[in-house]
């Protein structure tokens, strides 16, 4: 409904104000007023208790959403129809109502983002592991969303000021062009960064390790870059293109989120090899971070040139805790070896001097 057909609607009402054109004006916007906290009542108290009776909350998000831009469009139509009724002039009144279409243009995008938003991230959490839109697919959508929202926003509000696109649209494509040549960094990261989202070989929240050496969370997968945050609080942007085109161990991947860690240690010859699988293996199940399930393991791996070679193999639930638990573990293993008193035998050479130089030459 136009102001237009909202006055004939009222004409019944305010006719009997009078002709004065300032009191019907006054009289529109009031009652518009009143309609638009009785439609926000009804919004609140009726529909609401409607939609809590059903199983998902996204209606429900959808109503509270919808509450400020219905309420604000109620009370600009009626102060349009009010605007009308004042014969004000003709270049004024088109700029009064084309500022009144852009700010319903600009609530009524806010809104459909927002929902759009709420809608993609609801099919997020429920999503199955092929499905299109899940959480490793949710920030390329959430992009895409607003892009586009914006794009038809622009394009509305140049048409609610009247205007012609056209132009602008080939000069758009013209500079498209020329952006393209002298972006091509940047582009490569964009689409980079969309197969990235596509193909998820990682997700916000794993333990990456990068050709280059470093090692961390990732904390953010952009269009342009994906950050990652070191075990020494310090984030690193590395360009989506280069992401793309590197080696990548995703320490988080596999079937499970579990990380095995490796604790190396080394015993003198003769020792009880059974007595050092029997300490290690009581290491590892009294340590309250080591995993049960898959279960601690001994290994010996080799005779080393000084010492027995052996690996206590366990793992804990995230990558994250890697660190913490392996100093751990090797402070009780060491405390154990010594309470058990089993020698950790270090490096040394023996020197065996023959003669002395000069020894034995007459005098």
């Amino acid at each position: 409904m136009d102001e237009k057909q909202l006055i004939e609607y009222l004409q019944p009402v305010i006719g009997y104000f009078g002709d004065n054109p300032y009191i019907k004006a006054l009289l529109v916007f009031l009652i518009s007023l009143a309609v638009a906290n009785l439609v926000a009542a009804i919004i609140t108290r009726l529909v609401k208790r409607l939609t809590h009776k059903t199983s998902t909350s996204l209606d429900d998000k959808f109503i509270t959403l919808l509450h400020r831009p219905l309420f604000w469009t109620v009370i600009i139509v009626g102060s349009l129809a009010a605007i009308s009724l004042l014969a004000l002039p003709d270049g004024l009144t088109s700029s009064l109502r084309s500022a009144a279409n852009t700010l319903l243009i600009i609530m009524w995008s806010l809104f459909l983002l927002r929902f759009m938003r709420t809608l993609l991230k609801t099919m997020s959490l429920r999503a199955k592991p092929q499905a299109v839109v899940r959480e490793q697919t949710l920030p390329l959508f959430d992009n895409l969303v607003i892009v586009i929202v914006l794009a038809l926003s622009i394009y509305f509000i140049f048409s609610a000021w009247h205007i012609d696109m056209t132009a602008w649209l080939a000069s758009a494509g013209i500079a498209g062009i020329a952006i393209g040549f002298a972006a091509k960094d940047t582009l490569a990261n964009l689409f980079s960064g969309v197969f990235i989202l596509a193909d998820s070989p990682y997700k916000i929240g794993d333990y990456v390790v990068l050709e280059s050496g470093e090692r961390g969370k990732v904390t953010h997968i952009g269009i342009r870059s994906t950050r990652i945050l070191t075990r020494d609080d310090v984030e690193v942007t590395v360009p989506n293109a280069t992401m793309g085109n590197t080696r990548i161990v995703n320490e988080s991947g596999g079937p499970h989120e579990k990380y095995r860690i490796r604790v190396q240690v080394g015993v003198a010859y003769g020792s009880d090899i059974d007595q050092v699988r029997d300490v290690l293996m009581d290491v590892a199940t009294h340590t309250d971070q080591i995993c049960r399930d898959p279960e601690p393991r001994v290994r010996f791996r080799t005779f080393g040139a000084s010492a027995l070679d052996f690996e206590l193999l366990c793992w804990v639930d995230n990558p994250e805790l890697r660190g913490r638990v392996l100093d751990v573990l090797n402070c009780t293993v060491y405390k154990r070896f010594i309470s058990e008193s089993i020698e950790i035998p270090y490096a040394k050479q023996d020197l065996y001097i023959k003669e002395f130089p000069g020894q034995g030459v007459e005098k």
